[in-house]
């Protein structure tokens, strides 16, 4: 886990100052890993730490820092009876309060501050720390060093790019959103094809993009961008297809159903593509023995993109000719 800057800016900009409490190191059994991060503001939060009454506990004086406690407070917490909890580990979180104005003094990509009771200066340890990550790119992963909290900036390391903004592009951004790592780009013809945008709305951390043609920007896609076609139209689906195929990508996921994937493998053939670069298309998505409900759709996508970060696994939709049914706006 890393610090999302990204993400603590959207919330900021939604709610003012904010609350963000961090597992700063763990001992035994835990329920989250260091640098597991909440972000807490007076009517809701983001993200998780895990735990129940650990979390319980924590958002509680998070709140309580924003109406007047600390800008920084440092936690020792053991699981266990006093808790009501079964882990026999040890937690140590820091909650900070962070505004506009503070995350915009922050600079390269590693975040590193004193904690509380932490005499003044920065240690040797830490200086080196910050100078290969800067100088060498040296990963840093969270931890303290010699009372001070150092955490990576996140830098997305996965291009997920959505073409549709149906009842399963919804379902698909909803899911995906909390996932770690990953940045996203939702795309289709009018704005009104997204949902409304709302406080603390699903659109927060997700790239929206508008044509009147969608696949004029597959230009604009990375070349190891992860995509997944879902449009209203099966001509546009299959121009998407094409132009990406030409224009490279990691995975391609085309909504549909066998019969579908056998008449776009036609169609695609004629445009002029190998059958070995059209197979890479998996169609359908999902795990078909969860159904077809959006959610569902969308659930089984998402297990495949964790799997897929591991193994790099293929197409696992053949055998399916039911259709997914995402015609609907």
């Amino acid at each position: 886990m890393s610090f999302d800057l990204r993400r603590l800016a959207e919330l900021t900009g939604v709610h003012g100052p904010v609350v963000r409490v961090v597992v700063a190191g763990i001992a035994g059994s835990t329920p989250r890993e260091a640098g597991a991060a909440m972000v807490v503001w007076a009517a809701g939060q983001d993200g998780t730490i895990g735990g129940g009454a650990l979390e319980h506990a924590a958002a509680a004086r998070a709140r309580a820092m924003l109406v007047g406690g600390p800008a920084m407070r440092l936690d020792r917490q053991a699981l266990g009876p006093s808790l009501g909890q079964c882990c026999g580990g040890a937690v140590t979180l820091v909650s900070e309060v962070w505004d506009a104005a503070a995350l915009e003094r922050l600079d390269g990509p590693v975040v590193a501050r004193a904690l509380p009771g932490t005499a003044a200066g920065m240690p040797l340890a830490v200086h080196r720390l910050l100078a290969g990550a800067r100088g060498q790119g040296a990963a840093v992963a969270p931890r303290m060093v010699q009372g001070w909290l150092i955490e990576p900036v996140a830098r997305p390391g996965r291009e997920v790019w959505i073409w549709g903004a149906g009842h399963v592009g919804r379902a698909l951004v909803t899911v995906l959103l909390p996932i770690p790592d990953l940045r996203i780009t939702w795309v289709d013809v009018a704005a009104d094809r997204f949902p409304v945008m709302r406080e603390g709305g699903v659109q927060m951390g997700v790239v929206r993009m508008i044509a009147e043609n969608p696949a004029d920007l597959v230009t604009k896609a990375p070349r190891g961008a992860e995509h997944l076609v879902l449009t209203f139209s099966h001509a546009l689906d299959l121009e998407l297809c094409h132009r990406l195929l030409g224009h490279g990508f990691a995975a391609l996921g085309l909504i549909g159903s066998a019969t579908k994937r056998a008449r776009f493998r036609s169609r695609l053939a004629a445009l002029g593509h190998r059958a070995e670069a059209v197979a890479r298309i998996t169609c359908p998505i999902g795990d078909p023995a969860l159904g077809k409900h959006p959610q569902a759709i969308a659930v089984g996508v998402a297990a495949e993109l964790l799997r897929r970060a591991g193994v790099k696994s293929g197409n696992n939709g053949a055998g399916r000719d039911e259709t997914q049914g995402e015609r609907a706006g």
